[in-house]
């Protein structure tokens, strides 16, 4: 029995995408997106799913955004347009992280991309509005997810990031938690020790192949 080793047909025709923002509030029509970076996903040849491209930016506010300084501290900024973040706009940094979610939508022949995230909604979310703001069309599914709070509760037990992948054996370093590029390379980490537990049952593959 092979391994199923598309993407398409582990994900019934989606396109698994891990996000994760930063932002200055948690209000996504009007509090600003700070960061937000993606990481994209592959199947090696013996159908395991495995990190691949990491993508990220830094965001300056949309105008008439409202900056919670509570919340910037939270995440390290204090000035979310300082020169040296390399700050760009909103549409810019969507284009960026949508790019070569598009590209591999055509290469894996999926339909649409799906957003993996730790509390999922809320990443989705602020995608959504940024979106809707810039009138950039987004890759991913309106409202279905995957969660890795809800996976890693039931695999592990833990719910809390940090906790969730140390119970999983990946590396964690606090003084790096709360970037929105490596919360989102952990939240794959996670995403992928999870699924690679549980490869497809047989009809299934079948079906699929």
């Amino acid at each position: 029995m092979k391994p199923v080793t598309l993407i398409k047909d582990r994900f019934r025709g989606f396109l698994p995408v891990v996000v994760d923002v930063e932002t200055a509030g948690f209000d996504p029509q009007t509090n600003a997106l700070i960061e937000i970076a993606v990481v994209t996903l592959k199947m090696n040849a013996e159908g395991v799913l495995e990190k691949d491209q990491t993508i990220q930016a830094n965001v300056l506010p949309f105008k008439g955004s409202k900056l919670d300084q509570g919340a910037l501290k939270f995440i390290g900024v204090e000035d979310p347009t300082h020169p040296f973040r390399m700050a760009v706009s909103e549409k810019d940094a969507l284009e960026k992280c949508f790019s070569p979610i598009r590209q591999l939508l055509k290469e894996q022949d999926c339909s649409r991309a799906i957003l993996v995230g730790h509390n999922a909604f809320f990443d989705l979310s602020f995608v959504k509005a940024a979106s809707d703001r810039c009138k950039v069309k987004s890759p991913f599914h309106e409202f279905s997810t995957f969660d890795t709070v809800s996976l890693a509760g039931l695999v592990y037990g833990q719910t809390v990031l940090a906790k969730s992948v140390t119970e999983a054996g990946i590396d964690w370093e606090d003084s790096k938690a709360h970037s929105a590029e490596y919360d989102t390379e952990k939240t794959a980490e996670l995403f992928c020790k999870i699924v690679n537990q549980w490869p497809l049952a047989k009809a299934q593959q079948e079906t699929a192949n």
